[in-house]
């Protein structure tokens, strides 16, 4: 189990830290506790009073939350793991194959080939699949620093980047880098644009699905982390469209490159990754109707 501070908490839910104390002291928080004078409170944890109800979450979100805790092979939180697992790390150089994917998900386990295999590549995979489950969990929480933070310490946990020194894993970057080329946002100023690109964001009582492709190529451009940019903004677009009821979707090897093209030329030719997400949206359907989900 893995723990997080009051003031972690305070902020994932946007409340006061002595709200989130009381909260502790109350045994409103299970498997809140102390050591010393410092609560620890579990990183799943949700707010007293606020446990989903699973009448009032989408038919999609439903099915993913009881197939993950039961396990269940070969439905749509299955099929879900190994496609944007798979193709979320392959966008980003992962050499690891579809299948061998489904077979780490499926028994935990590598099957080994004449060709060389990258131990980043498991571990990424591995990571991956548990910000799956993590932003299953957490679909309808608010987003905030503190939660996108810890899906980068889920994606990066235990991979060499972790052993560098310079390498933040789990907090926004110390070196500037670029992508594509383009210039990205300083590393002294990544706070300051993620604190005010969430306060936008957050402040929009029911955001379109613009709104979340504009979160996403603004989330992009400023490349808060090292590493891992990418598959941090892939993850968020989902859990966005599970929280606001929208068909999530995958991007794809076919798609990538128009993908690509519709970062690059949003906010002059919107449609390009508009049509490229609905595309990739329509894809994801297939599954739902395959899988009798609604």
């Amino acid at each position: 189990m893995e723990y997080i501070s009051v003031s972690q908490f305070a902020e994932r839910f946007g409340i006061s830290e002595r709200t989130a104390r009381n909260y502790c002291a109350s045994g409103k928080i299970e498997g809140a506790f102390l050591t010393g004078k410092t609560w620890n409170i579990p990183t799943d944890a949700v707010m007293p009073g606020r446990k989903s109800s699973s009448k009032k979450l989408s038919p999609l979100l439903t099915a993913l939350k009881e197939q993950k805790e039961s396990r269940l092979k070969g439905g749509i939180y299955h099929r879900t793991q190994i496609d944007l697992t798979y193709n979320s790390n392959h966008i980003e150089g992962s050499r690891l194959t579809h299948d061998q994917t489904r077979y780490i998900f499926e028994t935990n386990t590598i099957d080994i080939t004449d060709a060389t295999v990258n131990v980043d590549d498991i571990l990424e995979t591995l990571n991956h699949f548990r910000c799956i489950d993590y932003i299953i969990d957490h679909a309808t929480d608010k987003l905030s620093e503190a939660f996108i933070k810890h899906l980068h310490q889920l994606l990066k946990a235990g991979t060499s980047d972790s052993q560098k020194e310079w390498f933040a894993v789990g907090d926004y970057k110390r070196l500037p880098n670029e992508v594509g080329g383009m210039e990205t946002c300083p590393p002294n100023e990544v706070h300051q644009q993620m604190q005010q690109l969430l306060k936008t964001y957050n402040a929009l009582k029911r955001p379109s699905f613009e709104d979340i492709l504009d979160f996403h190529v603004c989330f992009e451009k400023i490349h808060p982390f090292q590493d891992g940019n990418g598959r941090v903004g892939r993850l968020i677009m989902f859990k966005e469209c599970l929280h606001h009821n929208f068909v999530p979707f995958i991007i794809t090897d076919e798609l990538k490159m128009f993908y690509y093209r519709g970062l690059h030329e949003w906010g002059h030719i919107n449609g390009y990754l508009t049509d490229t997400c609905l595309a990739a949206q329509d894809n994801y359907k297939e599954l739902l109707n395959y899988f009798k989900i609604n």
